[in-house]
């Protein structure tokens, strides 16, 4: 997978195409250009960083469509639109839907250059915090049946002896199964262990009936 951000460029222009892809290029970015959003749909690659700079109004399939096309796929992509025929209406739907930006041809140079930098900016966080997500999946995933269970009362702010009582086992099992727990999910203390359990749900199977508790750091200390 390419690590190196591309800007995708959409227009059935040529003469846009090679312009933009110059600006570009002069400016350290790498373009891929593509005359309609068919031939962009065949060679996209989501894995790839970067965004998309697209053409409102073109034969067939649209900008719009295009957008629309990715977000049914789950197909994540920082649009940047461009357009010689813009409206209100049209720049309103594609900002509602997520566009970065929507800019009027003539663009100047500063101001496209600068949308590119913002969706660019948008898609590495984003892609951070699904890199981020995944891992705590798999952090979660390891973790036994059991493990899950002492995690949910955990978060919840309940103390070793307050588990023990609930879950009818030693208290000295539920220290064990806490610190198999914290080495798994690599942190050191529950607040960290909150901060990453708000991230991903646990379940509400497992959740069902454990206390509600507007401190769920109540047991740092108690570790």
């Amino acid at each position: 997978m390419s690590t190196t951000p591309t800007v995708f460029l959409v227009d059935n222009e040529q003469a846009v195409l090679n312009a933009l892809s110059r600006l570009l290029i002069e400016e350290g970015f790498a373009p891929r250009t593509f005359r309609s959003p068919e031939a962009f749909l065949c060679a996209h690659d989501p894995a790839t960083p970067g965004c998309l700079v697209l053409d409102i109004e073109m034969p067939y399939l649209n900008g719009l469509a295009l957008q629309r096309a990715l977000q049914a796929s789950a197909w994540e992509r920082f649009i940047v639109f461009i357009t010689g025929h813009g409206d209100i209406a049209t720049s309103v739907e594609a900002m509602k839907a997520g566009a970065v930006d929507f800019l009027t041809k003539p663009i100047e140079d500063r101001d496209f250059l600068a949308a590119v930098r913002n969706a660019i900016a948008k898609d590495q966080v984003a892609r951070e915090t699904r890199e981020e997500l995944q891992s705590i999946r798999q952090r979660l995933a390891s973790l036994t049946p059991r493990e899950r269970e002492v995690l949910q009362h955990v978060v919840a702010g309940q103390m070793n002896k307050q588990i023990a009582a609930d879950l009818g086992t030693a208290e000295k099992t539920i220290k064990v199964h806490r610190a198999r727990i914290k080495k798994k999910m690599g942190v050191g203390s529950v607040a960290e262990l909150v901060r990453l359990t708000l991230q991903i749900p646990l379940g509400t199977s497992l959740a069902s009936g454990l206390p509600r508790t507007g401190s769920a750091y109540a047991s740092r200390g108690r570790e």
